[in-house]
């Protein structure tokens, strides 16, 4: 078997793993995509590859999540809805917009991100019991639509972006914010797809082994998220806000 081939299920697998514990599996397996393709590849098609991969992990990670972890299926659903269509719409506009102006804002929301985590430290640790509010609800809308579109157009950190919403704006726990996050990302991902697929922007050779990885270390991540709890998922929710600061600082330094 090719050795890229291998070292890039080991990395869908790392990938699945931890996007389904903390989100940002996209920071492990875009770089890795570019690098083991040949350069003949559009972006789109490598976007596409990873969009197809993630969407087997975030299936996985929301079925293992809602089967176990209560989530609010009323504003979840409709803002699931929006986040398809913005995400559809991300997706078009991948061969148009140069991703690289995006990551200086998302550098400073990271940080931001990050600060407030650190310092607020029952930040995500009580469950929620209360019902949302009409205005709560808006506001889920309202962010759906917004980081569907992101994660459409770019995806690494949406995850995160997710989990931290619900826990900053709904209050809930990071394991309840985790499971809801997954249930939005598997519809961004399915959104993507509806663009890429009739397009042709699938690889199937790379697309579908990479699938199986992801898939497996969905299942993995999930398995480790539960266990693990809200604590757990606070550390490692900084840990990777860490690691995309640090990426997407790198990137900006060596594209100034």
């Amino acid at each position: 078997m090719d050795l890229h081939l291998i070292a890039l299920l080991a990395i869908g697998f790392l990938a699945g793993l931890m996007d389904a514990a903390v989100g940002g599996g996209g920071l492990l397996q875009i770089p890795a995509l570019f690098n083991a393709l040949p350069n003949s590849v559009p972006v789109t098609s490598v976007m596409g590859i990873n969009k197809f991969a993630s969407f087997s992990g975030t299936f996985t990670a929301s079925v293992q999540f809602v089967r176990k972890i209560r989530v609010p299926w009323n504003m979840l659903l409709p803002a699931a809805v929006l986040a398809f269509l913005a995400s559809y719409g991300g997706a078009r506009l991948v061969a148009y917009l140069p991703v690289h102006h995006i990551k200086p804002a998302m550098l400073v929301i990271m940080a931001a991100m990050f600060v407030y985590t650190f310092f607020k430290k029952d930040l995500g640790q009580v469950a929620r019991t209360a019902q949302l509010s009409r205005k709560e609800t808006a506001w889920g809308l309202f962010f759906g639509a917004l980081i569907g579109f992101y994660d459409g157009l770019f995806g690494p950190g949406t995850g995160s972006l997710l989990a931290f919403v619900f826990v900053r704006f709904f209050a809930y726990d990071f394991l309840t914010a985790t499971a809801s996050a997954k249930v939005i990302n598997f519809t961004t991902n399915l959104a993507a797809l509806a663009f890429f697929i009739p397009n042709g922007h699938i690889v199937w050779a790379w697309a579908l082994p990479l699938a199986a990885a992801n898939l497996c270390g969905g299942l993995a991540g999930t398995h480790l998220a539960i266990r693990g709890g809200s604590r757990l998922l606070r550390y490692g929710f900084m840990v990777l806000l860490c690691v995309l600061i640090g990426k997407f600082g790198w990137d900006l330094l060596h594209t100034a």
